[in-house]
């Protein structure tokens, strides 16, 4: 099996199977299709599955360019029959791993798709995860979750890592980001055998520039966590001197400044109104439900995740005492949020502060807009269903509130008309900075 697969990985005859088709999953899906392959790409969403049909692209930043391209191939398909799982010589798993109420790990995702895959299983197949979790889930979640399945369905006994082969490589998608791709972006495998690795390592780079080998499926999971665990404890720490300094009176963002002009040492991180996406702020919770599995604290990983989720109740504060320095309350006064998004100039809502900050103004009675460009209108989601429509930033709408909360910091927003019509701004990613001196008191950082 391992050689006859390895042949067709070679040959670029291998189809392969992409489960996921969202942030993670297109931009895999259009590589592999880049690279020669046949890619046939899986998603319970039926819009997703229509919209890649008809040529359009239902996430912006990856451009019209690429869905045109896929709809016009004779080598892309994408439905919503997981029966059809049986047909890809490799299947790439891309789906979320959320929290659960308590920020438990949830990984019912991973799993219902390790049963789907089970029910199909065949010789010759190799099955790759991508979704970022805690070390050990490829071999003792979703390695079992698919032997259990192909159990039930009563078809042939099969081995793992010999006529089946199981990897992990994690995700390393950036949204929006112009300097690297899918094609550029050094890629991690691991897998559950040496004869995995080999073969995920083979898949990957007739689609991506630099694919490095390492020891196991687990040393890429936790590699997965350090990476974005690295960023939440440097932001977290931005976070903590922001509120540290803004009682005496210094502003973090020119004390960064400041520091950066070190060469060696230092490496500039910035605060914000809290975390976004779907990796930094929930792989920590990852990391510290397996440590007490174990019985090992990760006190500074928890106190770093302590910071940055209190950080939109740290910003209502500040909207709080800045509405009350200009005589009003928040129970009545208008505010509108500029920004919906987690990131700039994307229209990526996962795990958005945005959310958090308009039910918290809401629970303190502030009649609530938001403005996005990127985002024209909410849709129900895990957490939140806000039913909301963007407004235009115009002079006339910006004169209409009591207050605007940068939360978002796109390059779309006109920062000159905001800071000459705006009663009051709380900004909290310092992009009105240039406006200090004629702004005064109607600019809070926060």
């Amino acid at each position: 099996m391992h050689s006859t697969l390895q042949s067709q990985i070679d040959s670029g005859n291998a189809t392969i199977g992409v489960i996921g088709l969202g942030y993670v999953g297109l931009p895999l899906a259009s590589a592999m299709h880049s690279g020669g392959f046949r890619v046939l790409g899986f998603d319970v969403d039926p819009s997703k599955i229509e919209s890649l049909a008809s040529g359009r692209n239902y996430l912006k930043h990856l451009g019209q360019e690429m869905t045109a391209t896929l709809a016009a191939s004779v080598r892309f398909e994408a439905t919503t029959s997981f029966d059809r799982l049986s047909e890809p010589d490799v299947i790439i798993v891309c789906l979320p791993t959320p929290l659960g109420a308590h920020r438990e790990p949830d990984l019912s995702y991973v799993i219902d798709a390790g049963r789907r895959i089970g029910t199909k299983l065949r010789r010759g197949q190799l099955i790759v995860l991508e979704s970022t979790t805690y070390p050990g889930t490829t071999r003792d979640e979703f390695l079992p979750a698919m032997q259990e399945a192909a159990k039930i369905a009563g078809g042939e006994p099969l081995q793992c890592g010999k006529d089946f082969f199981v990897a992990y490589s994690p995700e390393r998608e950036d949204p929006g980001r112009q300097s690297h791709s899918t094609k550029t972006i050094p890629k991690l495998v691991g897998g559950l055998d040496d004869a995995a690795t080999e073969l995920a390592v083979r898949m990957y780079r007739r689609a991506v520039e630099q694919v490095i080998p390492v020891r196991s499926a687990e040393v890429a999971e936790a590699a997965k966590l350090l990476e974005n665990i690295f960023r939440s404890v440097n932001i977290a720490m931005a976070n903590e001197m922001k509120m540290i300094l803004d009682p005496m009176g210094i502003d973090v963002w020119e004390v960064i400044q400041a520091a950066s002009t070190k060469p060696f040492g230092f490496m500039p991180f910035y605060p914000g109104p809290g975390l976004g996406g779907h990796c930094i702020p929930i792989d920590p919770f990852y990391l510290t439900w397996k440590a007490k599995e174990i019985g090992r604290p990760t006190k500074f990983i928890e106190l770093a995740g302590e910071i940055n989720t209190s950080m939109p109740h740290y910003v209502m504060g500040k909207v709080t005492d800045a509405l009350n320095l200009h005589g009003k309350a928040v129970r009545g006064s208008k505010v509108l949020v500029l920004g919906l998004a987690y990131k700039p100039n994307v229209d990526d809502i996962r795990e958005s502060p945005s959310f958090e900050l308009i039910e918290l103004l809401r629970d303190h009675g502030a009649i609530v807009e938001y403005s996005d460009p990127h985002v024209p209108r909410t849709h129900p989601m895990r957490k939140h269903d806000l039913q909301m429509h963007s407004v235009e930033l115009t002079a006339s709408s910006i004169k209409s509130f009591d207050a605007l909360l940068v939360a978002t910091n796109h390059d779309a927003f006109d920062y000159s008309m905001v800071a000459e019509h705006a009663r009051l701004v709380i900004d909290t990613r310092n992009v009105l900075h240039a406006f200090e001196a004629t702004m005064g008191s109607r600019l809070v950082k926060a």
